[in-house]
């Protein structure tokens, strides 16, 4: 046993990185068996496939590990616990062994029947007698941590001799110094091009021409063939979404054939609805990297008029700001209270990828939310995010007024009585007043939003608003997820889950992997509707230079970046309730027009900074007037502020005095 004790003594490592090999963990040797020295590790069982992926990766011998043995214990079999007892044995060989189909090569006596062919196809040149090769095993011990067996780390078959590779010279010009097969970001490109309606000979035409451009092959990816893409075309072109005709079974099959894919499902039974959460690999990876210190918000309830089961996002912000799902939810509208399991199976699935992975904030559109039950799962601040009720307002406004003048009234009221409830103490009566003035807007306002003013209302005083910006993220993903897949003819599919999970995981995924593609521009002519992308109306905004804007009186001109000889009108410039005349604006949407005027008014002081900025500093100056036994979280708080402004300013540009939170203690108190 002091041999296992040895073992289980080791630490855990788990790297930052999405993908780790051999050469990122520091192994151990350790006496195994029959005097053998072996050489070992132990990392998270969920990571082994991120070693896998990060071991095949290898620059100096680039490959893959398939899995040549397998045993494992089923969930109804009975077994001692004891400390050397295995759940589960993997033996992970390279692809280029163990059999050797070389001229003289080994083969093994089970693989006797292997045939040559006079054209190879498939895998050509794969069995080389590589000796490399890998065990994992999860212990009954420690079910959650895998033991890592390592002695045959090097690429070489049984002479000792490079058998694939750059370093094989017997492999110069062969497809041996490569791969075996492509990657995983090409084919996810093949899939997602395929899936969006891209041809297969366009796909083969751009990629042969990027590797003339280059110069000629220099990976695997390189060596993409027709045949390959016109397999994976006939593929999805023969699937088919209905697996039964009973829509839960057919959810069921699904979920059994897409395990990687599902990361919490609960069946239909007697007491409880159906919850399906879906995330893929790369949609796991765009989770770790954007969310982490960083913002993840609920999109809640898309879907809600059409779908039987409406669909639940969440959301990360890349570089530029631009919501990205990296989890979708189906289930019916009545389960919203079971919030907590799936959060929690999601969150653990993160962390098992990335234990140093935290939420610097989560953003919800919708004041019924389980907040309690985010809290305790994330562990960090919550806001709101007033995009959904705003852009409601707006579309109605543009629907049921005419007058451009009226609907600028309405909306000018509509955001001082938003306003006065955020700053406190208001009430849900600061937004009833406005309405009588309003005979058009009346009905709509009473029968929608009367019986939810009191629950908004004592959303927006406790919670911390969103900025403007993610608003503006926010609606542009919603724009976004209803062109890519409401967009059906036949409406009846939209009664069906399976046809809902078929959609999102290929078509409408698709279309978001491409949006993070940087060569989507070379099939520009193929887009359609579904392929709007770009920056949002907050980033376009910034383009606009000062001189396209023109204050005159209560409005604005604004010239935009498209059409420049075109001024569009603006009322209520500087607030985010303006009401704009372009096209993005009248479907509801808070377009570049409206925020370049608020940034121009901000900039010259002649209005007030905006409400999450206000609710920012109120915070920030309450946080400064502790008292002196915290002065540590007073002086953390100082420079985290700084650090924020300095953020700020260099995206934005540097606010005017009347923005900037003055950090002295005493002017701190007089503002006050």
């Amino acid at each position: 046993m002091a041999r296992w004790d040895e073992i289980l003594s080791l630490p855990v490592q788990s790297p930052p990185t999405l993908e780790f090999a051999s050469s990122d963990l520091v192994w151990s040797k350790i006496e195994g068996w029959r005097d053998n020295i072996d050489r070992l590790a132990l990392i998270p069982f969920a990571r082994v496939d991120d070693f896998v992926r990060g071991e095949s990766n290898n620059k100096e011998c680039p490959t893959r590990f398939h899995v040549e043995a397998r045993r494992r214990r089923t969930a109804k079999t009975s077994y001692k616990p004891k400390v050397d007892g295995i759940l589960e044995y993997i033996l992970y060989w390279c692809s280029f062994g163990p059999d050797d189909h070389r001229k003289g090569g080994i083969v093994r006596p089970s693989r006797s029947t292997y045939v040559p062919k006079n054209k190879p196809s498939g895998r050509p040149n794969t069995k080389r007698g590589c000796t490399c090769h890998f065990i994992v095993k999860r212990l009954i011990a420690e079910p959650s941590v895998a033991l890592v067996i390592y002695n045959q780390d090097k690429h070489v078959d049984k002479k000792g001799s490079p058998c694939h590779g750059p370093q094989d010279k017997k492999a110069v010009g062969t497809r041996a110094m490569y791969a075996p097969y492509i990657s995983e970001e090409l084919r996810l490109r093949v899939l997602s091009l395929l899936h969006v309606g891209v041809s297969v000979e366009t796909i083969m035409q751009r990629h042969n021409e990027s590797v003339e451009k280059q110069g000629g092959p220099c990976n695997r990816d390189d060596l993409l063939t027709h045949r390959y893409v016109r397999r994976q075309e006939r593929s999805i072109r023969r699937s088919t979404y209905e697996l039964d005709e009973d829509d839960v079974v057919s959810i069921s099959l699904w979920v059994e054939s897409h395990q990687n894919n599902v990361f919490f499902y609960e069946d239909v039974s007697d007491s409880d609805p159906l919850v399906l959460g879906i995330q893929t690999e790369w949609q796991l990876q765009q989770m770790i990297q954007f969310g982490n210190c960083r913002l993840v918000a609920y999109h809640s309830e898309f879907g809600s008029n059409k779908l039987k089961y409406p669909v639940q996002t969440l959301v990360v912000f890349n570089s530029e700001n631009k919501a990205i799902p990296v989890a979708w939810i189906i289930t019916p509208r009545f389960a919203s209270r079971g919030i907590h399991r799936w959060m929690r199976a999601l969150y653990n699935r993160v962390r098992a990828k990335d234990p140093t992975w935290k939420l610097a904030g989560f953003v919800v559109d919708e004041p019924s939310a389980d907040i309690l039950a985010i809290r305790e799962v994330f562990h960090c601040s919550i806001l709101i995010c007033f995009w959904r009720v705003r852009h409601a307002w707006h579309k109605n406004l543009m629907k049921r007024c005419s007058e451009m003048e009226t609907r600028a009234e309405i909306a000018k009221k509509l955001g001082q009585a938003v306003n006065k409830v955020c700053k406190g103490p208001g009430s849900a009566s600061a937004l009833e007043d406005f309405t009588e003035d309003a005979a058009e807007f009346m009905d709509y306002f009473k029968a929608i939003w009367y019986p939810k003013l009191g629950t908004w209302a004592r959303a927006l005083e406790t919670l911390p608003l969103a900025s403007q910006e993610t608003c503006a993220a926010m609606e542009f993903y919603h724009k976004q997820l209803k062109l890519r897949l409401l967009n059906e003819k036949d409406q009846s599919v939209y009664e069906r889950a399976d046809w809902l999970v078929n959609k999102l995981g290929n078509k409408v995924h698709s279309y978001f992997w491409l949006d993070e593609y940087s060569g989507k521009a070379d099939f520009a002519r193929y887009s359609k509707g579904e392929w709007l992308s770009g920056p949002t109306a907050w980033r376009k905004s910034l383009r606009i230079p000062d001189s396209h804007v023109n204050i005159e009186g209560q409005c604005a001109k604004v010239i935009g970046l498209k059409d420049q000889d075109k001024a569009h009108l603006v009322l209520n410039p500087g607030s985010e309730y303006a009401i704009c005349d372009c096209g993005w604006s009248k479907m509801g949407n808070l377009c570049e027009h409206v925020f370049k005027a608020i940034k121009f008014c901000r900039d010259k002081g002649s209005v007030t900074p905006s409400m999450s900025m206000f609710q920012y500093s109120k915070a920030l100056i309450k946080i400064l007037n502790c008292s002196p036994f915290d002065s540590l979280v007073r002086d953390h708080a100082a420079s985290l502020a700084v650090w924020v402004q300095m953020q700020l300013n260099g995206q934005i540009g540097p606010e005017k005095d009347q923005e900037t939170v003055n950090l002295s203690p005493d002017n701190a108190t007089s503002s006050q």
